[in-house]
């Protein structure tokens, strides 16, 4: 099987798995009891804050979550804003934490984004008026791969007096994140090779927020819950190991956009990360190719929306139609593809579109 849905989760580097290995058998303790052990699990996840800390940057805390849903959550609940303003191509944890509290009596304002998925920032100009208490934008788009404007958008966030929360899920270590731009931002280990099960939240050293969760208050007594020494080393680990893999990303990229010349890419084609390539072709249906190409595991957009099935809310926010967005997949790639993998893979799906267009015929 050749794996090509990185943005849905990445292969656990070794490094990870190595450094998890010895809190899951007989270094077990919980991290926060008083004894050598649970000292020693205690230092673990310390280290591990450090490792992840030392990639983003200086200015903040990291809190431990149970992953970036729960990271994304806390922060637009517990900002307190009463005015939220928020992208129309969000995480679906973003969008539906914004609807919930758009029903809890919060102003909410969803901005569209152009066919290329880039907010117009003079809308955000308009839109981020006074009184409104958090903006949210996305740094890579997991179902297109647009990078948006992060920093222009928080400038006006801020001018206006709003806190800034940046899922940056998708970009961390794999593109430029003004971490001084932003109030709040959400991570997860396991789309940058760690373990799933575990996310963070950072936040400026300025910003309280209220707890999401309430009981011992183990992670600085503002998010309770025992925290894994396993999961949060493998985080670290692989935190540690983030920014190697560009240059072989590029040279994938390359070869995908030579190979699928026939097919038409989605989103902005400069302002993208290039491990994400979402394309469709006309008249090919997305699913039907999912199924005939069985060597290769890709998907038609994000896992999350498959899961509940929903159509596209990105493809839709594009502009596509229904019928377009049925013709859309998304190939994603990394550190463990090969490139011969990848030519390998993007002929077989070439060959089962061609089929799908000749039988339609």
């Amino acid at each position: 099987m050749i794996y090509l849905d990185y943005q849905a989760t990445t292969p656990l580097a070794p490094e990870a798995a190595e450094a998890m290995r010895p809190w899951l058998d007989e270094k077990f303790a919980n991290p926060h009891s008083p004894h050598k052990i649970g000292r020693e699990a205690a230092a673990a996840v310390e280290m591990a804050r450090v490792q992840i800390l030392e990639k983003l940057g200086p200015g903040g805390k990291l809190h431990f979550t149970s992953g970036a849903t729960e990271a994304a959550n806390w922060a637009l609940k517990g900002s307190g804003a009463r005015r939220v303003v928020a992208l129309a191509t969000e995480h679906a944890c973003v969008l539906d934490t914004v609807e919930w509290l758009a029903g809890e009596g919060h102003e909410v304002e969803i901005l569209p984004v152009g066919a290329d998925g880039l907010v117009d920032l003079d809308l955000v100009e308009e839109k981020v008026t006074e009184g409104t208490g958090l903006v949210a934008a996305m740094l890579v788009n997991n179902e297109i791969g647009v990078i948006q404007p992060v920093a222009e958008i928080a400038r006006i966030a801020r001018a206006r007096g709003a806190l800034f929360f940046c899922d940056a899920v998708q970009g961390f270590g794999r593109v430029a994140l003004p971490l001084e731009s932003c109030d709040l931002v959400a991570l997860s280990a396991h789309k940058i090779h760690g373990p799933k099960g575990i996310g963070a939240l950072w936040v400026r050293d300025r910003i309280r927020l209220e707890p999401l969760l309430h009981g011992g208050g183990q992670e600085g007594g503002v998010r309770s819950g025992t925290l894994s020494p396993m999961l949060c080393a493998g985080f670290g680990a692989a935190a540690g190991l983030l920014g190697r893999d560009s240059d072989h990303v590029e040279r994938l990229w390359a070869i995908a956009s030579a190979l699928m010349a026939g097919w038409t890419l989605n989103g902005s084609a400069e302002a993208r990360y290039h491990g994400n390539v979402n394309l469709r072709r006309e008249g090919v249906d997305a699913p039907r190719l999912i199924s005939e190409v069985r060597e290769v595991a890709f998907s038609a957009g994000s896992a999350c929306a498959s899961g509940s099935g929903r159509p596209s809310h990105v493809l839709a926010a594009l502009g596509l139609t229904e019928r377009e967005a049925r013709a859309s997949i998304r190939l994603g790639f990394g550190r463990y593809t090969s490139e011969e993998e990848l030519r390998a893979a993007l002929g077989l799906i070439e060959a089962a579109a061609e089929r799908q267009l000749e039988f339609a015929a």
